[in-house]
């Protein structure tokens, strides 16, 4: 669902050859900050 949001949000990131890079890594940081709130908080 994540990436479905990015994609339509924010179109500029799914313009271009490597049109997936800026999706997967937003997805992977947004994991990445919810484990260590988890995991810290």
């Amino acid at each position: 669902m994540l990436y479905v949001v990015m994609e339509e949000l924010l179109p500029e990131m799914s313009q271009g050859q490597h049109s997936n890079v800026g999706t997967v890594f937003f997805a992977v940081g947004f994991s990445v900050m919810m484990v260590l709130d988890v995991a810290l908080g």
